[in-house]
């Protein structure tokens, strides 16, 4: 099996997510599903997504995690052990605005220098799969995603002030690509 294809990516993040993180897993599936659904749009970078998909969240692997900051974590270990696509590795470690929640946790810089930025046409993608997606892997709103990230971490946890923060930007991404979902499926 080729690196850097869904398939591959699918194997991979199974391996390190199915049985240590069950509910991690549900979620790293449901993704891949959205992101199945924009193959139409996408063409030849469809598999590139749902490669990113399957291992948007492959840093929370209990024996992956370095920084506990999991986008950053997963990029270094698809670079650094498997050689990963740099474009791939890219998406992974910038994904759902990670560069907000990096600078809430004094990362910023280190995510920065280590892997420039996704393109945002892909980026935008990729937040879309992700927070139109819930912990369970079921299809959900994208401001039900983040009430239920916010209710699951609390009012003072570091990942409510991120969402906080991002909220605009990952709301304006999704509504950017189902609005060029709802385009492309009327043609």
């Amino acid at each position: 099996m080729n690196k850097n294809t869904a398939a591959w990516a699918r194997d991979l993040v199974r391996k390190h997510l199915e049985t240590s993180l069950p509910r991690r897993w549900a979620h790293t599936q449901g993704v891949a599903r959205q992101a199945r659904t924009l193959a139409p749009i996408l063409g030849d970078h469809a598999d590139l997504l749902e490669a990113a998909a399957w291992l948007h969240d492959i840093g929370y692997a209990p024996e992956l995690a370095e920084t506990g900051f999991h986008p950053l974590d997963g990029a270094r270990y698809l670079r650094e052990t498997h050689q990963a696509d740099e474009h791939l590795c890219r998406l992974v470690a910038h994904h759902s605005c990670a560069l907000i929640e990096a600078s809430e946790r004094g990362l910023a810089k280190v995510l920065a220098l280590e892997f420039h930025a996704a393109p945002p046409p892909m980026s935008d993608f990729l937040i879309y799969c992700d927070m139109t997606t819930s912990p369970d892997g079921h299809c959900i709103q994208v401001g039900s995603r983040l009430s239920e990230i916010r209710d699951r971490y609390g009012s003072n946890h570091i990942v409510t002030k991120f969402v906080r923060t991002a909220e605009p930007h990952l709301t304006d991404a999704v509504h950017r690509i189902q609005q060029m979902h709802r385009t492309f499926s009327a043609t």
